[in-house]
Parts: structure tokens; C-alpha cells; sequence
């Protein structure tokens, strides 16, 4: 029902020291105008008595900010204080007077009326709503652009698309024989009882592009790579799965192949990266970038770098699975926000050769139209498609870290950062009892100091991010968006429970960086219960310490109620050398998938040669691979290898693969039972 309120405000503030108070409010969902009263010079108490009007609709979530401020002729006015007040609580056609139990004391008189029974019409998906209606903008190139009436250029819903939907049912046909011969199996498989196996890898640059491909190879000798549905990458990794998708048939062909061209990339002086006729190709492709409308930073010349290794569209990668002959890519990113860290605000951003978009808010564009600038649900400015190279200096935008991350990795705390540079935010009591359960509780947020503002400043800047056009503008709120299963499971920042602060990141570009900078993992895509992963293969590339990103992201696992089994791993492996496998199950939930942890590590390599095969005193130095230690000459800081260490790396990890094929078939054979329990 769409609804006129009216906002009659009467305000009483008491201070210690006279200031010169204003009020200003903004109602988003009714407004991208911030109106204010006018100011009250040198009062304690000062009263206002005016009447504001918003038009609002009362299906979506409608947050009143009341601003208060302390006016300054010479510098910029001091932000008190905001009240976030959820108008849902009112009673149409009635006046209220509502109170907010704080110090200073504000009194609101609200009235709420009809004017129209009309209802416009609304799409959403539970969490994020649009209108829809037919809109017309100026074109960019002389001409008009007009949009659809009915549908959206934006998917909104939380299911999987048509095309991976489709993608499934073809790669069963691939996944199926493969595990029966496995098994060694004597029926075959019913389609729902066949499982869906992921590789779930970690980015760790250069180290992790190569280590990636030993550990498919060992995938392919033990004829487990066709059991695999779904392949997860960011960073470095991202660079591997590029590579490899330029083949419509790259599993099924001999890995040796695909390995012998990367070790060329991965042994070639990078300095050539930087000469005179590739700084001038950088320099042009760049102006064209330009000229094809899309804004280009820093980023983008680090993308131009990476494509000696991988130069076409993410969209071309849908020959690789078009008959499902391949696992799916899956490529990760996270979205942060100006001013807050990585740890306060992030949000997962995924990407298939299909869709690009987040599962958070259920909105999916096709990839083609990652760039273009949206409206409503709706392409204003379609631009091409762009290079995957560009997509890749973001996944792997090392430029993009704050002052914070090193923090958070240094002391793994944020107290310091929450109580000098955050808002404060708590809730307050009102006078006015609520008849809706959807609407939120009414907040007093008080901004930090402009010395703790200015170290705000310090802590999150981040030298360049990568900016794009954010496919969510114009989108708004459901008003019981908080009740959504899908959105509370992804529901992690300091944001979520403002819904106007939200609605103003998706005005802002999407900035888009290396998922790192988060957790160093790809699991979250792989979680998702639509895609009903029952085993992942987590093959660790990250520097530092193995279990760290493991041990992480359990943790936010459990924090956020997402189904993920226990990690344990003894101390004494931990202080010592890994073990090259473990696999963690909870038996007491089939629906939690089974996960096997493959650290990046060198225990039993050491002596044997293959499985079974000790070392003799001819190859025995082959198997002295450091892995670990600070002096290794695989560090992610590493930016080429030699013939040997490339060797020498994609051996290790074929090996551990290789060696711990009993651990791998056994899951498989847990994830059939597992199925087939959950038909009867």
C-alpha cells in the first residue's frame, strides 16, 4: 500500500554548554534528499516545531535518520549523534508522539495516513525489492535506452540459473560412470544418488598456480578428475583455472600437456613484463579500455600484466562445460566498503562462465554484463564484455591492502579498532510499542571523533581498489528482509542491520578485491545448500601457516550457522610437520559435507618417491622440498621459478594426492552411503 507520512517534528535537546543545534532527517527509500531544520544559535535547549512529507511504501524497509548537529562557522559541523528509527511502528492514519530515552532527550510527533489504495508493482526475492515499471533514460551515444517492462536484467532469486541447473544434469553423465568404476560398483548409480565432489583451492600466487596443477595431475592418474562437479579458485589459482579453460577438453586430455606451457609462463623472466613495446601495448589498451567507457585504475594495468598467462572472456569458458566434459569454475572475490576494514565489512561476489553476482542478496547479472551500469534491476549503459585479464587484476589485486589487514593478521583482534574507530551503535528505548515483528529496534549511532575519524582514514586506505558499476543501485529492502534464511546465513557485516547504510553502499561502485584479504578461501560458493556439495577436496596453497585459513573460516562457519564440520588436528602435528591429508566428517549430520584438507606440506615425499617406492641414495635430494621454512624458494613472494623448483613443486603435490588415494575413495564411498540414506 503506498502511504504519505508525515514527519511533524518536535524536538527538545539539553545540553551543558550552549551550542547551535540542527536537525537533519533522511528517509532513503523515499529520498536521495537529506532535508534539516534550521539551526538554533547558542541554546541549551533549543526546540524545533516543522513539518516534513515522505511518500513511502510500506512493503519495503523504511528507516527514518534523525541527524543531530552542532553547527560550526569555521569548520566543518560536529556530528552528534543519528537516531535510526524504523517508521514500520507506526499506525496508518494516526498521530504519534514518540520519545527516545537518551541524553539529550528528542520528542517526534509522527503521523501516518492513506493516500491511495493503489499498489505499485514489486519484484523481490524475500531479501531485495524493485519496482517494476517501464523506464526510459537518455542513451550515452545519442539515442534512448528503453527498458524491459516485464522482466529484469537482473536475476533475483537465490536458486541456481537455468544454465548450471542444466550443466548438472550433463556433467552427471560424466560424474556417474566415473565413481562407479571407482568404487568399483556392481549397480549403477541412480541421479540422486550420485555425489556432487569440489575442489576447494586457497590463492597463494605464483606458488599456487603451480602447486595447482600437480595436484590435478594426481587427480588424473588415480581417474578421480571426473568425479569432480565444482573447482573453486581465487587469487593465484584463479590464474591456473584461466589457463586451463582455454580448452574446451582439459580433463579429459593428459595433464602433462597443460603443465609444460605453464612451466613456461612460470620460468620466464618477468621483467619482459615491463619493456618498452609492452608498456606501450599497456598504454593502449588502457585508452581503449577508456573509450569502451569502462573507468580504469591501477588494477586494470596489473590485469594487463597477468594476461600473458590468460587472454580471453570468462564468458568463452562455457565451451569447457557446455556437454559438462569439465568441472565448473568458480571464481571469488570480496566487496568492501570506504572506511570500514575488511573484517568489519565484506561481502562474497562470485563468478561462473554464467553469472556474475551475490548469493547474499539472491542477485545474479549475466557476465557478459559485469561493467555495464544498472538501475532497478535494469541495464542503462551496456558496455562489452571484458577481458578475463581485468577480472583476473582483481581477484589477484595484491595493491588493494589496509593498514588493518596487517593488524588483524598481526594481533588477530580488533578491539583497538573497535573502540577508536568504529560508531558506536546500541539500542534505545522508544515510547511507542510496536504491532509489526519485522521492524527493527530504534538505534543510537554515535559517529567517532574527528581524531578517531582521521585514524579511520589511516587504518582503511587502500591504495587503489578495482571499481565497477554496482548491479544492486536502485534495489531496496524487503521490510522483513532479516527473516530471510539466505540473507541471515550470509549476514556478517556491521551494516546488515542498517538497511540505509546498505542501500547507500549499493549507490557506490562495487569495489572488488582479492578474497584474501578476508579468509585466503573459496569455500563459501561450494556451501551454498542449492548446490548440495557432499564432499570438498581443500587443496592449501597459502604461505605462512597451513591451517590458519582452515581454521579461520571454521570458525566464521560457526559464527554464522553454516552447516561445516569440526576441525581437528592434533598439536603435535600442528608444532611439527602436517600430515599430507585429513579428513573431518560429522556423522552426526549427513547434510554437513565431508571435507579432505590437503596442506601444502613435505612428510613422507622426503622418503618416498611414489607411494610405496622408498628413496634411494640417487634420487634421495629430490625429495629435500622445502615448503615451510622462511628460506624456501617457494614463497608466494616468489614471482618465477626455476626448471627444477617448478618441477620439484608440481611433483610434491601430485605425490600427496597420489598417496592418499584410499582417504579420497573412501569419502566418495561415505558421500554414496550418504545419499542413499537420505532416500529411505
Amino acid at each position: 500500500m503506498t502511504i504519505i507520512t508525515f514527519i511533524y517534528l518536535y524536538i527538545y535537546l539539553f545540553s551543558v554548554s550552549e551550542t547551535d543545534c540542527y536537525v537533519s532527517l533522511w528517509l532513503p527509500t523515499a529520498s536521495s534528499e537529506t532535508v534539516r531544520t534550521v539551526t538554533i544559535p547558542n541554546s541549551k535547549d533549543p526546540t524545533w516545531n516543522q513539518t516534513f512529507s515522505y511518500r513511502v511504501d510500506s512493503r519495503v524497509k523504511n528507516i527514518l535518520n534523525l541527524n543531530v548537529y552542532d553547527e560550526d562557522t569555521f569548520s566543518k559541523d560536529d556530528h552528534l549523534y543519528t537516531v535510526l528509527f524504523d517508521i514500520g511502528k507506526l499506525q496508518s492514519g494516526q498521530t504519534s508522539r514518540v520519545n527516545f530515552k537518551l541524553n539529550p532527550e528528542v520528542s517526534t510527533e509522527v503521523m501516518q495516513g492513506n493516500i491511495s489504495d493503489h499498489s505499485e508493482n514489486l519484484i523481490t526475492n524475500g531479501t531485495m525489492v524493485v519496482i517494476n515499471s517501464k523506464l526510459s533514460f537518455p542513451g550515452f551515444i545519442h539515442c534512448k535506452l528503453y527498458c524491459r517492462t516485464k522482466g529484469l536484467d537482473v536475476r533475483l532469486e537465490y536458486d541456481l540459473c537455468p544454465e548450471e541447473k542444466n550443466f548438472l544434469k550433463m556433467r552427471r553423465n560424466h560424474v556417474a560412470p566415473a565413481v562407479e568404476k571407482v568404487l568399483q560398483l556392481k549397480e549403477k548409480l541412480c541421479d540422486d544418488e550420485v555425489p556432487v565432489v569440489a575442489i576447494m583451492t586457497t590463492g597463494g600466487g605464483i606458488r599456487s598456480f603451480t602447486a595447482m596443477y600437480g595436484s590435478l595431475l594426481g587427480l588424473q592418474k588415480l581417474n578421480l578428475l571426473d568425479t569432480i562437479t565444482y573447482l573453486t579458485g581465487l587469487s593465484g589459482t584463479t590464474w591456473t583455472m584461466g589457463k586451463l579453460y582455454e580448452d574446451p577438453d582439459w580433463s579429459q586430455r593428459y595433464m602433462e600437456e597443460a603443465i609444460h606451457k605453464a612451466q613456461k609462463q612460470v620460468t620466464k623472466c618477468k621483467l619482459s613484463c615491463f619493456s618498452m613495446n609492452n608498456l606501450k601495448y599497456y598504454h593502449h589498451e588502457l585508452k581503449e579500455r577508456t573509450k569502451e567507457g569502462f573507468d580504469t585504475s591501477f588494477i586494470d594495468l596489473w590485469g594487463l600484466v597477468v594476461e600473458s598467462i590468460d587472454n580471453h572472456k570468462l564468458s568463452n569458458e562455457r565451451r569447457a562445460v557446455t556437454d559438462g566434459q569439465n568441472p565448473l569454475p568458480i571464481y571469488l572475490a570480496v566487496s568492501l566498503k570506504k572506511d570500514y576494514s575488511a573484517q568489519d565489512y565484506r561481502e562474497w561476489v562470485e563468478f561462473t562462465p554464467y553469472e556474475v553476482g551475490s548469493f547474499k542478496y539472491g542477485a545474479y547479472i549475466r557476465v557478459e554484463d559485469f561493467g555495464s551500469d544498472f538501475f532497478m534491476g535494469r541495464v542503462m549503459k551496456r558496455l562489452p564484455e571484458m577481458r578475463i585479464c581485468f577480472m583476473q587484476g582483481m581477484w589477484s589485486s595484491i595493491f588493494s591492502l589496509d593498514f588493518m589487514f596487517f593488524w588483524h593478521l598481526a594481533l588477530s583482534s580488533e578491539d583497538f579498532w573497535h573502540k577508536w574507530t568504529r560508531d558506536r551503535i546500541e539500542d534505545i528505548e522508544d515510547s511507542l510499542p510496536s504491532t509489526n515483528p519485522h521492524c527493527l529496534e530504534t538505534r543510537l549511532v554515535t559517529p567517532p571523533g574527528q581524531l578517531s575519524s582521521a585514524l579511520r582514514d589511516v587504518l582503511t586506505g587502500r591504495p587503489t581498489m578495482a571499481e565497477y558499476p554496482n548491479f544492486l543501485k536502485g534495489f531496496q529492502f524487503n521490510d522483513d528482509y532479516l527473516k530471510n534464511k539466505y540473507f541471515s546465513t550470509w549476514k556478517d557485516t556491521v551494516l546488515d542491520i542498517q538497511p540505509d547504510k546498505l542501500m547507500e553502499t549499493a549507490a557506490q561502485p562495487l569495489a572488488l578485491v582479492d578474497t584474501g584479504f578476508f579468509i585466503n578461501t573459496s569455500y563459501p560458493p561450494l556451501l551454498r545448500p542449492e548446490r548440495k556439495v557432499d564432499v570438498i577436496l581443500h587443496l592449501n596453497y597459502s604461505g605462512g601457516l597451513q591451517t590458519r585459513n582452515l581454521d579461520q573460516f571454521s570458525a566464521y562457519a560457526a559464527e554464522q550457522g553454516i552447516p561445516f564440520p569440526k576441525v581437528e588436528i592434533s598439536e603435535e602435528d600442528r608444532k611439527t610437520t602436517l600430515k599430507e591429508c585429513y579428513v573431518f566428517e560429522d556423522k552426526k549430520n549427513v547434510d554437513v559435507p565431508l571435507v579432505l584438507f590437503f596442506p601444502l606440506t613435505n612428510d613422507t615425499y622426503k622418503k618416498y618417491s611414489e607411494p610405496g617406492v622408498e628413496r634411494n641414495s640417487e634420487n634421495i635430494k629430490e625429495g629435500d622440498v622445502d615448503v615451510s621454512t622462511i628460506f624456501s624458494p617457494f614463497t608466494t613472494r616468489e614471482v618465477c621459478f626455476s626448471k627444477a623448483n617448478f618441477r620439484k613443486l608440481v611433483n610434491l603435490t601430485e605425490y600427496n594426492v597420489l598417496n592418499n588415494e584410499k582417504k579420497i575413495v573412501e569419502a566418495l564411498r561415505v558421500a554414496v552411503e550418504r545419499r542413499k540414506q537420505r532416500k529411505s
